[in-house]
């Protein structure tokens, strides 16, 4: 492989945020089937007739808060 080959970084970047995905789609999964996801008390659901409108802020800050303490982590780590 030559080196600074654009083609190759951008085919790891690629595999790189697929296999992320993949990671986050199996953890929101893992957590909607142990039934902790989305019943947050902050969670507004609002129903009228046949609209249901969903805005999960309690859950928003909480993703927000953990993933904000992760790279807080990941990147004292690194140095």
């Amino acid at each position: 492989m030559i080196a600074g080959n654009p083609l190759g970084a951008a085919g790891r970047l690629l595999v790189g945020l697929g296999l992320g995905l993949a990671a986050l789609g199996a953890v929101l999964w893992g957590l909607s089937r142990l039934g902790l996801s989305g019943r947050l008390s902050g969670d507004l659901v609002i129903r009228r007739g046949r609209l249901t409108l969903y805005a999960p802020l309690a859950t928003a800050l909480l993703v927000s808060l953990v993933l904000t303490f992760l790279a807080n982590l990941w990147f004292r780590l690194r140095r």
